[in-house]
């Protein structure tokens, strides 16, 4: 076998390529297509075609088939379907329509998802509103007398143990706990939580009553005046608790004898469940002190519902009344306001009762400046501003619930009576925040007005600018009044002297400028506000603020000319010093760009600001930055490179690219990107003027070809250097640059035995082999084009890249190195044609420089036979063990070589084709269905006059497959 003499095939490319096109017919456009739009029918024969059959008056043509895309776009695919079910509920025939009118009125009176749920609010209050101060807290010390009677006890024994154990209580049943810290106050109140939970779960009821009404007295509790909205938030927490354990026994006891419907009246409840609800609201009437009373009722007041059809209506005007008892204007505010929360969840349509209690609120204000409150805040050292904060989450649920969905005139009227109030600023700003912005912002001027009349002493105005520039940012005012409302806010922010409070405020008024003025007026604010971030580097403490205000400018100027224009844009840039910070508001001007460019830009102002940003990108990648986090930098510094653009000025755009790259050396991702670009560039250059280049555009094109391969050593990645001085050869050689072309392709063969075993690809180590491999098919598919060097000897390069293959180390037991053989043989039958298959423009070939010259041929014949014999010679080593099935492969993919490219006519090389057949299916693991396409291909090609020889070669190979 090794002695077999190789003979290429002749090959007639244009011949084949006519042969292999498929035959082309004319399209019928009546046709089915399968975009075309469904077509509807309406036809009486349709409907009267089957008689036991429904059908609908409109239905798609039996002969036309659904077409998925245009069913997926009529919304009749099945996930449009299931969302069309869950959306639109299903009616039943009994329901009435007057049942159903009540269901959407019903409906209409819910809350919405536009109301902002107390939970939202409570975890802002707890972070919020802390203390260092130490507190107190009341235990409660449990007592067996509830456990005292047995179970046949008298009904009026058992009523009056509990009245007893209610009357122990108060009488001293429980321990003081002093000098907790907030986190002990904190876990005190969970384990009161939870021992409510597990008293009701263990059926003691008055237990549980006792824990809830010892937690509501803490409520008049303000000894420590800051914690008290935190301390609110907790008990109440407790209270909610109870009252749902309270609701849902009473209505499991209204399961007999049938469950009560979710819109159940008094009437549907039976005498049981409404003897249970009465006992508990006897018991609640029992407790003494007014806040434990109010509170705990309250917190059944869903419960009424078992009772009378107007039960929460009354009990509310009720509550809302007995809190005007309550002598502490800070406890009465909280009242109401749980009073209000759970008015809006058991009845919201009860607007009467919100009301009252905001009108409540006003009438006492002046207790605020009374003398126990005055006295109170001089005892704990508490100034009037930071006690008047203390109010601000009360007030603003009060009006969120008085203004939720509430008609426009409501805040005329609520306007009137803060000014009647002398414009407490405390309700003013309380009112912005609680009213829908549209509303704030037709009455800005009469905002600002108010805002101005009121007395800062108590309530800095800076705030109240704050929450009405959180209204405009929203909602539009009028145009005609936007300029004043900016000039007379930015007159009293500007004079904050805390540059905490001054940012706080500037950061919101910032997107009102940006919202309706120019790039003048947004300068003019960031120049106030680097005039007051810089004195003693206070911008270091609110970089939260100033990149919030960097993000608000870059929604509204994403034209970089416009925003670069603006000259204290990059001086606000430099108050970022924190390298972290610093990179994080780099990266978000950089993919506003990406997204927002639509055009290449070769502005030099745009192009200096974010060559800089990118290099402060950059020059933060050090050591210890994660990959994730350089793929990203890389990422947007791509996508700046590739919107610069110099139009036909080629020239400066190498010279962006030679200072890009000394400016990012760090990430290779962005150094291949360059190099790619250059690449690009040359190429640019060859189509503008079409192939025929002039002395100066050759030169250029070398300096290109010079800036790659300087670059590209550089880099760390083997395939990425393999890869890259391939592509620079094949666009050198795209340039009639014939000598660099050879340079990047023999740098290329020269790093082949660098390439490691395996590399690691997303933290995992996987063979190179697979990669190796396609790079070299590759690259031999190149070497067709090449000519050889004039100074080298004969297919010199494919020679050395051979040579490489023969001496690099491959795994164990791996057929790499013959396949990069096998894959050999079909360049060496191409480059033995007289044309071949394909040429580059203006390059001469080997097929020119030698034109079939009998000694060329017979080198390129000898260097076949060579290949051949190494792949004989590895088959023969693999019939032992376990490299059969490998063998049987291999040898296939030989014969598939053999038959597309050789002469088989030629004794030995059919003899040796015949062979490799029967070897790959000696053992039964040639794919069978391959094996019969291949062999029904081998009989058609037999079929041509020049491919007769093929016939016996067929016959042969078919009783070796019977056999």
């Amino acid at each position: 076998m090794a002695s077999v003499q190789w003979h290429s095939r002749c090959r007639k490319y244009e011949y084949e390529k006519q042969m292999r096109r498929l035959e082309a017919s004319a399209v019928d456009i009546s046709d089915y297509h399968p975009l075309k739009a469904i077509t509807v029918t309406d036809s009486k024969s349709r409907r009267s075609a089957r008689k036991g059959s429904t059908s609908s008056t409109s239905s798609s043509s039996s002969s036309v088939a659904p077409d998925p895309l245009s069913s997926l776009l009529d919304g009749t695919d099945p996930l449009s379907l299931f969302a069309a079910a869950s959306v639109i509920p299903t009616i039943p025939h009994s329901i009435s329509a007057g049942e159903l009118g009540m269901k959407r009125k019903d409906k209409e009176e819910e809350v919405g998802s536009d109301f902002e749920p107390w939970s939202c609010k409570r975890g802002e209050i707890l972070s919020r509103f802390t203390t260092t101060e130490k507190l107190s807290i009341n235990l409660f010390v449990g007592s067996d007398k509830s456990q005292a009677s047995s179970p046949s006890s008298a009904v009026s024994e058992k009523v009056r143990t509990r009245l007893e154990e209610l009357d122990d209580l108060e009488e001293g049943s429980q321990r003081e706990l002093l000098n907790l810290s907030q986190q002990d106050y904190v876990n005190r109140i969970e384990e009161l939580n939870q021992s409510l939970k597990e008293a009701w779960g263990t059926d003691q009821k008055v237990k549980a009553l006792k824990i809830v009404i010892q937690c509501s007295k803490l409520l008049s509790d303000t000894s420590v005046i800051q914690f008290y909205p935190s301390k609110f938030v907790l008990i109440t927490d407790i209270l909610d608790t109870f009252g749902g354990l309270v609701y849902d026994r009473i209505w499991s006891m209204c399961a007999e004898p049938h469950p009560l419907p979710e819109s159940f009246s008094a009437d549907d409840v039976n005498d049981t469940a409404k003897e249970t609800c009465l006992n508990w609201f006897f018991k609640i009437a029992s407790i003494r002190e007014l806040i434990s009373r109010l509170y705990v009722e309250a917190a059944l007041l869903k419960c009424n519902r078992f009772l009378t059809k107007a039960g929460i209506q009354e009990t509310l005007q009720r509550l809302t009344a007995m809190i005007r008892g309550i002598g502490d204007p800070l406890v009465a505010v909280y009242a109401r306001a749980y009073l209000c929360r759970v008015g809006m969840e058991v009845a919201p349509h009860l607007k009467d009762s919100l009301n009252k209690n905001f009108f409540d609120l006003l009438a006492s204000f002046r207790q605020i400046h009374g003398d126990s409150v005055q006295n109170q805040l001089a005892l704990q050292r508490v100034e009037i501003p930071v006690y008047l904060t203390l109010y601000s989450p009360a007030i603003h649920w009060i009006l969120q619930c008085v203004a939720y969905r509430a008609p426009e005139v409501l805040l005329t009227e609520m306007m009137e009576r803060c000014k009647k109030l002398g414009n407490n600023a405390l309700l003013l700003n309380s009112i912005m925040w609680a009213f829908r912005a549209e509303f704030v912002a037709t009455r800005a001027t009469d905002f600002i007005g108010m805002i101005k009349d009121c007395d800062e002493a108590g309530f800095p105005k800076h705030l109240l600018f704050a929450s009405l520039g959180r209204s405009l940012s929203c909602a539009d005012p009028p145009e005609s009044e936007r300029l004043s409302v900016l000039n007379e806010a930015w007159k009293v922010i500007t004079k904050v002297r805390s540059p905490r409070d001054y940012m706080s405020c500037a950061e919101i008024w910032v997107e009102f400028t940006c919202r309706h003025f120019t790039k003048r007026e947004v300068n003019t604010v960031l120049a106030d506000i680097i005039k007051h971030m810089t004195p003693d580097r206070a911008f270091e403490d609110a970089y939260p603020q100033l990149e919030s205000v960097i993000k608000k400018i870059l929604t509204y100027f994403q034209d970089f000319s416009v925003l670069f224009s603006m000259e204290k844009f990059l001086p606000f840039l430099d108050m970022f010093q924190k390298d972290s910070v610093r990179v994080e508001v780099c990266k978000c001007i950089m993919e506003v760009f990406i997204k927002h460019q639509q055009e290449p830009t070769r502005d030099p102002v745009i192009l200096n600001a974010l060559l800089h940003i990118c290099k402060t990108m950059h020059d933060s990648v050090n050591a210890l930055t994660l990959d994730d986090e350089k793929r990203a930098l890389a990422l947007l510094i791509n996508g700046f490179i590739r919107m610069v653009s110099f139009g036909r000025d080629f020239e400066q755009q190498l010279s962006f690219c030679v200072e890009a790259r000394a400016t990012f050396c760090n990430l290779e991702p962005v150094i291949v990107h360059l190099i790619h670009t250059v690449n690009q560039l040359a190429m640019e250059t060859n189509r503008v003027m079409k192939g025929s280049h002039s002395r100066k555009t050759a030169a250029f094109v070398r300096a290109c070809a010079a800036y790659s391969f300087i670059t590209i050593p550089s880099l760390t990645s083997i395939f990425s250097r393999l890869n890259l001085y391939l592509l620079s050869g094949q666009v050198t050689l795209a340039n009639q640059c014939l000598s660099q072309a050879d340079a990047f392709l023999k740098a290329a063969v020269g790093i082949l035995p660098e390439v490691p075993r395996s590399i690691s690809i997303e933290g995992k180590q996987r063979s190179s082999e697979p990669f190796l491999l396609d790079f070299i098919n590759n690259f031999l598919s190149t070497l067709l084009v090449v000519p050889d060097h004039p100074e080298q000897g004969v297919l010199y390069l494919v020679r050395g890249l051979l040579n490489m293959v023969q001496d690099y180390t491959w795994e164990d037991n791996s057929d790499a190195k013959v396949r990069v053989y096998i894959s050999a043989l079909p360049l060496l039958a191409a480059m033995s044609q007289e044309n071949y298959l394909y040429t580059i423009p203006k390059v001469d070939s080997n097929e020119t420089l030698y034109g079939g010259d009998p000694k060329f041929i017979a080198e390129l014949n000898k260097l076949c036979e060579t290949l051949i014999g190494q792949v004989l010679d590895h088959l023969k080593g693999l019939g032992r063990d376990d490299g059969v099935r490998r063998q049987g492969g291999l040898a296939f993919s030989l014969f598939g070589c053999l038959l597309a490219h050789g002469d088989v006519r030629n004794n030995k090389l059919n003899q040796l084709a015949a062979n490799l057949w029967n070897l790959s299916h000696k053992h039964g693991f040639c794919d069978a269905r391959t094996s019969v396409r291949t062999l029904e291909h081998i009989k058609l090609q037999a079929q041509q006059s020049e491919m007769t020889h093929l016939s016996d070669l067929t016959t042969r190979l078919s009783l070796q497959s019977r056999a």
